[in-house]
């Protein structure tokens, strides 16, 4: 079993709010497409990463996670190039962990 979990930003670049629409749409897809998601959305994380010129970007993220018995990595490659085009990102983070259900 795996735990799968996806970073998505609250703000595009310009510091807009994104739509609740998109997130909903990411809760509709994950739930068909793995039978249900657990999402993080009322109080966002804050991540940080340095960039190419050495200064520290900040963004203020919301968490979306599925369990899965295996990690499809072609289907989870296209959703991410996907969802960084609808959120206009370089990139957005998704990770797997393996996990044990007790």
């Amino acid at each position: 079993m795996h735990l799968v979990q996806l970073f998505l930003p609250l703000h595009d670049n310009a510091g807009a709010a994104f739509a609740k629409a998109l997130y909903d749409a990411v809760r509709g897809e994950l739930t068909e497409r793995f039978g249900g998601v657990t999402a993080f959305l009322p109080s966002p994380a804050v991540g940080a990463w340095e960039d190419d010129r050495g200064g520290v970007q900040r963004d203020e993220v919301v968490l979306f996670e599925v369990m899965v018995e295996h990690v499809d990595h072609g289907w989870w490659a296209a959703y991410r190039q996907d969802l960084q085009r609808r959120f206009g990102q370089d990139e957005v983070l998704i990770r797997a962990s393996p996990v044990e259900r007790l």
